[in-house]
């Protein structure tokens, strides 16, 4: 009997709520509470979409009810999107919000800036308006819109098939291309007049020159980047900025997502490729951040100078490597490479490498924030197949005054294949390097002892990096590396700070005061 009342009163509850008519609520009368009275939308580019934002609309009384009207002040006209209560559009009726709850509004935006105005930024604004008349309450809108100069390739207009780019050919004689094209003449200087957005890979033809003024800003989009072809040079002319910390004048290779949130995700586009044969590169006052490979070197020229110089530059947060060079021949001088998924700096396949005054570090940021590989890796063998390993010579690799850490024990690993040159040199460095295991301790590669290949070498001392997990690699007035280089020594640091003439510091930087 108990089981049947039971049931019944279960029977009439359900009943009487499926009578219940959820929308038969009050209006509001201009009671909403919001969680912000502005949103702003992060910068984006003309014509990209920005990411998804939200604000929460609360009914903090003890009834229902109901918004009689959300919408865009400027109507259907209004380059913002909403999604109100799971419904997309631009106006809405009689949403429901329930006693002491809320709901989320979520906004986007594309805007093509050159129907707003004809300046490079624009400050592009709407109100989301709830309700009417005496009980309207409002949300503003706020995104910052900049005009660029965009670069993509062409598609076929009957086939709708992408311009792409050969790369060569597969084992089995079939084409390997990747979407791009080749730079025309009128497009192989860049200039800092406005940024510019990157689709697909531009190609800099052979023997041309693709030349970057300082100043300028260079964005990718995924699976994107620059290849520099058989007898091209790539020439990037950034300056020194007279405030370090705006870098004005400093080349910026990123992403093209300008929120926040992408400040420093790994991966984003693709790498600067250096191809063989490709010659005569210079690079200064640069940052190329967030590719999949900051710079991947192919080969050298052959001739007797660098086929890469780098001076004054920021290579940070590559979701691979910061530097691959593959039988390359580099000079550098104040570079700073740090936060690489598997390797930092990478001189692969022999070749000839020289170094002074850089930083060379990695902290596990990315990714799972656990690697196999160290900072710096140094071999002369690559596998091209399963049963087949190239081998080249080292020529040479010279470390001076440089400083090579990171969170891990050991920070500097060479791969050695017999019978070939493998000459290397670290004179006044810093090094991180903890065989605890002593798994390395009879290999006479890593006799730090033997001053034919370690000089005036400082192991495991702390360098007292600013923020490293943030690619603040200056060091502090406490640093081991403080009056330990080698003399003479470069006139400057990467910031233009002049170099203490008796005792300069080890690394890219001249040490600092800081908290």
């Amino acid at each position: 009997m108990r089981y049947l009342v039971t049931l019944f009163l279960v029977i009439i509850l359900i009943l009487w709520s499926s009578c219940r008519n959820d929308f038969e609520s009050d209006p509001s009368s201009g009671n909403l509470e919001f969680s912000t009275d502005t949103l702003f939308l992060d910068t984006i580019f003309t014509n990209i979409g920005s990411s998804t934002y939200s604000f929460k609309v609360y009914n903090r009384t003890n009834d229902d009810f109901t918004i009689p009207a959300i919408a865009l002040e400027r109507g259907s006209t209004s380059n913002y999107r909403l999604n109100v209560d799971g419904i997309a559009g631009k106006s809405f009726e009689n949403i429901q919000v329930l006693a002491k709850d809320s709901i989320f509004i979520f906004v986007e935006t594309t805007t093509d800036i050159t129907d707003q105005t004809s300046e490079s930024e624009f400050l592009y604004t709407d109100r989301i308006l709830f309700d009417q008349a005496n009980n309207q309450q409002d949300i503003d809108l706020v995104t910052l819109i900049k005009d660029a100069t965009f670069l993509f390739p062409s598609r076929n207009t009957m086939t709708g098939e992408v311009e792409t780019l050969l790369l060569g050919v597969d084992s089995q004689n079939n084409e390997i291309r990747i979407e791009g094209f080749f730079l025309s003449d009128d497009q192989l200087r860049f200039t800092n007049e406005k940024p510019y957005v990157i689709y697909g890979y531009i190609a800099v033809p052979e023997g041309k020159t693709l030349t970057i003024d300082a100043g300028a800003r260079v964005h990718f989009h995924a699976n994107s980047g620059i290849i520099v072809a058989n007898a091209a040079t790539l020439q990037i002319n950034g300056e020194l900025s007279i405030d370090p910390e705006r870098l004005e004048n400093e080349v910026i290779f990123e992403g093209d997502r300008l929120e926040p949130l992408f400040n420093n995700i790994p991966g984003q586009w693709g790498t600067i490729w250096l191809t063989a044969g490709s010659t005569g590169h210079t690079i200064n006052h640069a940052t190329i951040k967030n590719a999949t490979v900051g710079i991947l070197m192919d080969s050298n020229d052959g001739g007797l100078n660098p086929t890469l110089t780098v001076t004054n530059s920021q290579i940070y947060n590559s979701s691979n490597v910061g530097l691959l060079a593959r039988a390359g021949n580099v000079f550098a001088e104040n570079l700073v490479i740090n936060n690489a998924g598997q390797v930092s700096l990478n001189c692969s396949l022999g070749g000839t490498y020289n170094f002074n005054h850089c930083t060379f570090t990695n902290f596990s940021s990315i990714g799972t924030g656990f690697r196999d590989l160290p900072a710096v890796l140094i071999d002369n063998n690559i596998a091209i197949s399963e049963s087949e390993v190239l081998v080249a010579d080292l020529v040479e690799a010279n470390f001076t005054n440089t400083i090579i850490y990171g969170d891990q024990n050991i920070e500097v690993l060479f791969n050695k294949v017999e019978g070939t040159t493998f000459n290397y040199n670290f004179k006044n460095c810093l090094i991180r390097f903890n065989d605890f295991n002593d798994t390395l301790i009879n290999d006479p590669m890593y006799d730090f002892t033997n001053m034919d290949l370690f000089e005036d070498v400082i192991l495991n001392e702390e360098p007292e990096f600013k923020a490293p997990f943030d690619n603040m690699l200056s060091i502090g007035e406490n640093s081991a590396a403080n009056g330990r280089a080698a003399t003479p020594t470069l006139g400057f640091d990467i910031l233009g700070i002049p170099r203490n003439t008796i005792a300069p510091d080890i690394g890219a930087y001249e040490s600092i005061s800081f908290d």
